[in-house]
């Protein structure tokens, strides 16, 4: 697996990490835990060596699962965890929205460690932007976790480029975490210039569409009702037949390159910036190995001009999130 630095910021990855969320939850119920660890460990040995999770995932059940797969070769891996949302830190209940007062920042952390069996988090992300607490305060207080060798590295996610100018000035920021692929572009016109000129990595989550744009969804999918997909509009029945189209142009271009659109979807991802660290989630071994192929995908200027040319065309239909959660990411 080839590596990638975060921005200039020194953090060096694995050219496609994995996304966690889903060994528990949301789309559909959590997975067995042995076997997720299972395939946490297999990543390990095919060369991945970030991974993403969040005190919200589970909620706080898939740190847990991480801590528990990792202990013995925490060198051998970079973590990102999250903090943001008002959780109770014991019981895992969500008792407000959000909160990223100081305090909270530092009970948080230190619950995260006992979690993840580490004494550091490598990389630690606001996970959404609290409107109530000015982001220089937020960035204040990872700065002195950073000091206090507690967390190596500052992260954002969903946040707008004020804001990511506004916490860098107090405290590095190392990555952006934020929605991008073939199916949602909206970083290209502010937030990845913004990221280039300041040094900033990106980590794509949702690279492929949260499984559509692998073109195992279509028209007669029925999604679970505890799926959290069901309530995206996006997915919604008279939004998918728009939407399929550009599945149908990503299966094109696998079939001329002899790879898979899952692929093709992620190496599109990684051509972009060499800065940029897609992280796919899975819970199944083959889809695993599938997604690693995406690093190996190339893509010639004319190719990836090509496929810009075709999905300028498309009109694609449905919002990405629900209203509610679109307004907490102030997008």
């Amino acid at each position: 697996m080839q590596k990638r630095l975060l921005g200039n910021s020194g953090l060096e990855v694995s050219a496609l990490g994995l996304g966690t969320m889903n060994m528990t939850g949301p789309y559909g119920p959590p997975q067995d835990p042995r076997e997720m660890i299972t395939l946490l460990r297999s990543a390990v040995e095919r060369g991945v060596t970030f991974f993403d999770t969040a005190e919200a995932y589970g909620p706080l059940e898939n740190e847990r699962l991480l801590g528990e797969a990792f202990e013995g070769m925490r060198d051998d891996v970079v973590i990102a965890t999250k903090f943001g949302l008002d959780i109770d830190v014991e019981t895992g209940e969500q008792v407000g929205g959000l909160n990223s007062r100081p305090e909270h920042i530092r009970t948080a952390t230190e619950a995260m460690l006992k979690r993840l069996r580490t004494d550091h988090i490598d990389l630690l992300f606001q996970h959404r932007v609290d409107p109530d607490v000015p982001i220089e305060e937020v960035a204040g207080t990872v700065k002195e976790l950073i000091a206090e060798g507690k967390v190596g590295h500052f992260g954002l996610s969903e946040a707008g480029v004020g804001t990511i100018r506004r916490a860098h000035a107090v405290q590095p920021v190392t990555a952006l975490q934020s929605e991008y692929s073939l199916w949602y572009r909206g970083p290209e016109a502010e937030i990845i210039p913004t990221l280039e000129e300041l040094g900033i990595g990106f980590v794509p989550f949702s690279p492929l569409g949260a499984g559509f744009l692998t073109g195992k969804i279509d028209l007669t999918t029925e999604l679970d009702p505890t799926d959290f997909r069901s309530g995206v509009p996006r997915f919604a029945a008279e939004a998918r037949e728009a939407n399929l189209a550009l599945v149908d142009l990503i299966r094109e271009v696998a079939t001329r390159k002899a790879a898979t659109p899952a692929q093709i979807a992620l190496g599109w991802l990684l051509a972009q910036k060499p800065w940029i660290v897609p992280i796919p989630g899975t819970t199944k071994p083959h889809r695993l190995e599938e997604n690693l192929g995406g690093a190996d995908i190339t893509f010639s200027a004319d190719e990836l001009a090509e496929i810009d040319a075709a999905a300028s065309k498309l009109r694609l239909a449905g919002d990405r999130l629900p209203k509610s959660m679109l307004d907490l990411t102030g997008q």
